[in-house]
């Protein structure tokens, strides 16, 4: 991991820590993932946490931590209501990220912000984010929540993985990699609605469910800062939905392409959220995912879309 400089910390991620409890209860995507250092007016630098087994950034970070340079760009009343982001090259998790923040414009209620990530003088995202003030309207309607059992009743993946590792006939290239999976540091803590098939034998609707929290404390706080860690927490396991449906392939490449948020209500993103996701299209070796996260008294607190492109392999079924 880079190392990161002293100075200058992110505006939103210092304000909220000093008033926070004891540092190892804080949650790491505030403490590190989207503590940003400043490095002049709207140029900022980001380091890496967790990396996934494919080596890129994970696309969720970069997104969160634009839209973290974004927001410290605005006046407090302004919340961010919408984002959207072109991932453009795969992000290198050996060197830092540069955000670089252009004020497109300031109006009365809305304020327009656009962030260039980059890599070895080369953008790898590129962000439009949107803030409004907040605004009383008789004008309010929203979907229904799904039902489904509250999150207190379910296991964690890491639980459910446990159970599997238990079986003492498990395949060893199946246990190999159920363990790759236990030893990720993933920031976010996930509880299946139902709990995935890890032997993936039975085609499945391309929809699922699952309750989704940041690990550790970040408490009431700013909702700027819930936002971006929103950010981050919306793009884990999102394109995967698109797969379901085809058990007997396998991935050989995947990358999001895109991802834009729209933020609804007021919400936390360290309390359990109902992630809804499912996948109305795939083709052209590319799938799409829709996700709508419900805070846990029903209520719509954001919308995510993304499109990314899958390359499968067909796997015979002897080998799966």
């Amino acid at each position: 991991m880079a190392e990161r400089g002293s100075e200058s910390r992110d505006d939103i991620v210092v304000n909220h820590m000093s008033n926070s409890g004891k540092a190892d209860l804080r949650s790491v995507l505030v403490t590190s993932v989207l503590n940003l250092e400043k490095l002049d007016t709207d140029l900022w630098r980001g380091t890496h946490h967790w990396v996934p087994r494919t080596k890129r950034l994970f696309g969720g970070q970069i997104v969160g931590q634009a839209l973290v340079a974004a927001a410290n760009s605005v006046s407090e009343h302004l919340y961010a209501h919408s984002l959207h982001c072109y991932f453009v090259r795969a992000g290198d998790p050996k060197v830092p990220v540069l955000y670089q923040v252009e004020r497109t414009r300031d109006g009365r209620s809305f304020s327009v912000r656009s962030v260039k990530a980059v890599q070895h003088g080369q953008p790898i995202l590129i962000c439009q984010a949107s803030f409004h003030t907040q605004q009383p309207s008789p004008l309010e309607h929203q979907f229904t929540m799904p039902t489904v059992p509250p999150p207190d009743t379910l296991l964690t993946v890491e639980e459910l993985i446990q159970r599997y590792l238990s079986d003492p006939n498990l395949a060893d290239n199946t246990r190999q990699g159920l363990n790759k999976i236990l030893a990720d540091e993933v920031p976010i803590e996930i509880k299946p609605v139902n709990p995935p098939d890890f032997y993936r034998h039975v085609a499945m609707e391309p929809k699922t469910l699952f309750w989704v929290r940041a690990r550790g404390h970040i408490g009431p706080g700013d909702m700027k800062l819930h936002c971006c860690v929103a950010a981050y927490v919306s793009d884990y396991a999102f394109l995967g939905t698109a797969l379901l449906p085809y058990p007997n392939h396998r991935v050989q490449f995947s990358a999001s392409l895109d991802h834009a948020m729209w933020f609804h209500s007021t919400f936390r993103a360290d309390e359990w959220m109902l992630y809804e996701c499912e996948s109305p299209w795939s083709g052209g070796s590319r799938g799409f995912v829709q996700g709508r996260l419900w805070r846990q008294d029903g209520v719509l607190a954001a919308s995510c879309a993304q499109e990314g492109v899958i390359r499968v392999k067909a796997v015979s079924q002897s080998k799966l």
